[in-house]
């Protein structure tokens, strides 16, 4: 698979490059450079928690809720998503929803600390088992940070925490004068949902809402002495005004930028309208590509749908049920795109268990760099 994958990437790049290149031209010639964006899954729907309208609602909700995050089984996934980074060597990877599940046990006072599943720390641990090499070079841990009661089967309670965050990893195996990366920054989004209920502690007198927040990360990548702004980012997808703004924070912020910028993430905002859900028929992508952005995707492959969002919840529906593209490699600068696939969207890509890899597909990308 890697063979063809590469053989594929060097036969366009030689169509580009007809010829014995000159020194002169070969300083000038296209550097390729390949990118993925991943959205995990955080392994359930948390609707059922934030619905709950009284302490045993929420047990009730928490409990289910973290029956299924065991039941979509992490660890099994990871090796099907390390399986795809793996066949595809990219210098950076952006990952969404790279959660962190911890415990109290028993519930009580205070946070919970014990490590369930390390989402990020998994994955880095099964691609070294293949002998690739990466690191996170930055990460945000955005204001999905909760906790909250389940019963345990034996009875009595135990907290649950998710942490929520958003990585950029990039390749460590590759000597500096090809592959750098610096100027790691990360950063949550000013604007955010705010969600007002009585058992998350939003009540009278002071009606102090939880903060839904999300964020970015970003760094600057050097291949063969060419230099890129590499920004990844998981959108709202509760509040179209909302997701919006976070995008113009984008453009303001690390895509303000004279380098060369690529995007990758989970947009929330479903390319053309196609298949959207209710919030994801949102102006951001339009937004984005009125600001010089240019879709990989749709660069090279015109007419293809390449829906990426979204399988069942449990992950175990026995067709594809992925109906609208939500999850971008965009480009900006003295960029263009020489290929893009989608990763884990087909019946091989799921486990020995029948899970798929995640509820979305991913999507790799071959850039040139001038």
């Amino acid at each position: 698979m890697v063979r063809r994958w590469f053989t594929a990437v060097l036969g366009a790049f030689l169509l580009l490059t007809p010829g014995a290149l000159t020194a002169a031209s070969a300083a000038e010639a296209p550097v390729p450079f390949r990118v993925m964006t991943r959205n995990l899954y955080l392994g359930a729907d948390l609707a059922p928690v934030l619905a709950a309208g009284n302490p045993q609602a929420l047990v009730a909700a928490v409990t289910a809720v973290y029956a299924n995050v065991q039941a979509t089984n992490f660890p099994e996934r990871a090796e099907a998503l390390a399986d795809e980074i793996a066949d595809s060597d990219p210098h950076l990877v952006g990952l969404q929803e790279a959660v962190l599940w911890r415990s109290q046990t028993p519930a009580g006072p205070g946070s919970a600390t014990h490590v369930e599943y390390d989402f990020l720390q998994i994955l880095l641990d099964k691609l070294a088992s293949r002998g690739k090499h990466y690191a996170a070079v930055a990460t945000v841990t955005v204001g999905s940070d909760f906790e909250a009661p389940r019963s345990l089967p034996g009875g009595g309670l135990q907290d649950i925490r998710l942490t929520d965050r958003d990585v950029l990893l990039a390749r460590t195996d590759l000597p500096a004068r090809v592959f750098s990366v610096a100027n790691p920054q990360a950063a949550r989004f000013q604007a955010h949902v705010p969600i007002c209920r009585p058992l998350f502690g939003c009540v009278p007198p002071s009606n102090v809402p939880i903060r839904v927040e999300r964020g970015w990360v970003a760094a600057d990548a050097t291949v063969r002495g060419n230099t890129t702004r590499v920004v990844t980012t998981h959108l709202e997808p509760a509040s179209p005004t909302v997701q919006e703004s976070q995008a113009d924070e984008l453009l303001t912020g690390p895509l303000n930028t004279a380098l060369p910028t690529v995007l990758l993430g989970d947009l929330n905002s479903a390319a053309g309208g196609v298949g959207a859900t209710p919030g994801s028929a949102t102006q951001t992508y339009n937004h984005l590509l009125a600001a010089g952005f240019t879709d990989a995707w749709t660069a090279t492959r015109p007419g293809n749908p390449g829906f990426t969002c979204c399988q069942a919840a449990n992950l175990i529906n026995p067709t594809s049920s992925l109906a609208q593209r939500i999850d971008y490699v965009l480009f900006r600068g003295n960029v263009t795109a020489l290929t893009s696939n989608r990763v884990g969207d087909t019946q091989a890509d799921r486990t020995p268990s029948g899970l798929w890899p995640s509820d979305h597909a991913g999507v790799r990308s071959v850039l040139l760099l001038r």
